[in-house]
């Protein structure tokens, strides 16, 4: 009787699985350290909130409003007088061709430090230069332009004295549309070489492999390889540049003054009050270029997750 009694507890223990005893719940350190990680976030948030999203907020109102505060739809219909839609036009001039010219150059750059096989230490060097150049803008890079491309400026007299060439005969002007979208290449073209380059890292070296395995030429591979994979990254890397250069005001104020009528000088001139005493009018500028950047923006982000979609 004790065998078949032992021999039946044991076939129950094995049947019944043994009830896991419950490990109790420590909150403290975990609360302690969420905590703490929001509390590391609150600086960009208020910042974020402070000269974001209030800035925006109260430009959105004043566009609606006249002097006295009351509701109005006329500084939208001012924004079709000559002059407002000139300065927008030139803008966009300046912003497409600074933006185009940026991104063929700055590919064409990145292609020949990541592709290229040159010596390796031309991608650090390039990438050190381009993160600094990207952000180099405003008064110094306007003084530095009238430096090497103003009337006396040092490319200007090396090109008169070396190989007889006046410049500034042949109609160029660094106060101009086209000296202006100069320099803005300047921080253009480094930018581009930020964006593209992890795209052009993207392109797996077995597809050029197998490409030349099945008897394809570099124009094949670039014409049904490379480019439908890289066109998203620039195509949004372009519109990135040309939202870049759209908002750009100080460098364009240093260099040229009021000689350039684009229309950031005009937003800025406006709520100063130096022109027309409106700043309500100023408010509709700025909302029109948040419009515009806005959609530049969100066409770049659009093409980035589709281009990270492409290289999964």
């Amino acid at each position: 009787m004790s065998a078949s009694s032992d021999a039946g507890s044991v076939q129950t223990e094995l049947l019944v699985p043994p009830v896991p005893t419950p490990t109790p719940r420590v909150d403290g350190p975990g609360r302690a350290s969420q905590l703490l990680a929001w509390i590391g976030v609150v600086p960009f948030f208020t910042f974020a909130l402070l000269f974001l999203i209030l800035p925006t907020g109260f430009l959105m109102i004043g566009a609606f409003q006249d002097s006295q505060g009351h509701f109005t739809l006329a500084n939208f219909r001012d924004l079709l007088q000559p002059t407002v839609m000139n300065a927008y036009l030139i803008s966009f001039k300046v912003s497409a061709a600074s933006s185009l010219g940026g991104a063929v150059i700055g590919s064409l750059l990145a292609w020949a430090a990541v592709q290229g096989k040159l010596p390796r230490w031309i991608r650090p060097t390039l990438m050190t230069f381009s993160g600094v150049a990207s952000n180099f803008a405003g008064v110094p890079l306007a003084f530095a332009f009238i430096c090497t491309l103003g009337r006396v400026g040092l490319v200007t007299v090396l090109l008169k004295k070396y190989l007889d060439i006046n410049l500034y005969s042949t109609g160029f002007s660094i106060l101009s549309f086209t000296g202006l979208t100069l320099t803005y290449l300047y921080f253009q073209i480094p930018l581009m070489v930020l964006i593209v380059t992890p795209a052009l890292d993207g392109l797996k070296r077995e597809w050029r492999e197998a490409c030349d395995c099945l008897g394809g030429t570099a124009y094949q591979y670039w014409r049904h390889v490379a480019l439908p994979v890289l066109w998203p990254s620039v195509l949004g890397a372009t519109l990135l540049l040309f939202a870049n250069s759209f908002g750009a005001v100080a460098t364009a104020y240093a260099l040229t003054g009021s000689s350039l009528n684009i229309v950031t000088i005009l937003l800025y001139a406006q709520i100063r009050g130096d022109v027309m005493h409106n700043q309500n009018l100023g408010y509709a500028l700025a909302l029109g270029m948040v419009l515009v950047t806005g959609l530049s923006n969100g066409g770049y982000i659009w093409l980035r997750s589709r281009a990270e979609r492409g290289r999964r």
